[in-house]
């Protein structure tokens, strides 16, 4: 079969189009590599995590800015890529700036924690351990909800770097009774009278409180401690009892289904809201 030049450059030009789209293809969608080969983290890859130092982790989350969520990212990951993890070195290529959005429940709109936020966002991409992610997630979100935060006492502020006369400037500690930014920042504002524009040497002890809890759960999980049946890894006694009529697979009656491990008498009161 002979070809004319026009279907000739046709069929080159679709050739090399076809073979640019499977380039692009194999270093984006199906490898961990980038064109100039590169290693870039893979959607559902997961690194293998190795213990580190809770309070060394702390102080650098406190000393790290870029808000929350940054704080407690960007400390986990940078103390991971210097880790005896196997893949410290793939640690070392995330992009933690991408975790600046958390700051103040999602750039300023009150909602899901930063501290929060980044526990999720770290723990979805590490490996295994022990069966333990999804209870790590879990006991963060209640630790955060239900203790009187950020930690005070003089060991833990000497050991993030901060000091005595800064703890005026926290002015009191708080409980959220939420994993929400909102609810956090209203209830220590209430305690200790100062208002959201003065949150930031209170906010960056809460974000090195919540590292050095993360990666303690972490290293407990990695050393084969079950977190799962830690209280703090489950939800409320007031939580499970509105869980028993508002189920996942089935209601109780008119009940509307419902899935939420969080505090719900923060925000519902009875049946009425």
């Amino acid at each position: 079969m002979s070809i004319n030049r026009r279907q000739a450059l046709t069929k080159i030009i679709g050739l090399s189009t076809a073979a640019a789209g499977a380039t692009l293809l194999g270093t984006s969608a199906f490898a961990a590599t980038d064109a100039d080969g590169n290693y870039r983290l893979a959607l559902g890859e997961k690194l293998k995590y190795a213990p580190l130092d809770a309070m060394a982790t702390a102080k650098l989350a406190y000393e790290t800015g870029g808000g929350c969520m940054h704080q407690v990212f960007h400390a986990i990951v940078t103390m991971l890529a210097v880790s005896a993890s196997i893949d410290a070195d793939k640690f070392a290529t995330i992009p933690t700036a991408l975790a600046g959005y958390g700051w103040a429940g999602v750039v300023g709109q009150g909602t899901l924690c930063g501290n929060l936020n980044a526990a999720g966002m770290l723990i979805n991409i590490l490996d295994d351990i022990n069966g333990q992610n999804n209870a790590i997630i879990g006991a963060s979100f209640r630790y955060y909800e239900t203790n009187d935060l950020p930690l005070s006492s003089a060991e833990f502020i000497a050991g993030i770097g901060s000091t005595a006369e800064k703890s005026l400037e926290v002015g009191a500690t708080s409980i959220a009774n939420s994993p929400l930014c909102h609810s956090s920042i209203s209830n220590w504002s209430a305690a200790s009278g100062k208002p959201f524009a003065l949150k930031g040497e209170r906010c960056k002890r809460l974000s090195a409180t919540m590292a050095y809890y993360i990666v303690d759960l972490l290293n407990r999980a990695h050393g084969g401690e079950d977190i799962s049946v830690l209280a703090e890894a489950k939800p409320s006694a007031t939580t499970q009892a509105c869980q028993s009529c508002h189920g996942v697979t089935e209601t109780m009656g008119s009940a509307a289904s419902v899935k939420s491990d969080m505090e719900c008498t923060t925000c519902h009161t009875g049946h009425y809201n």
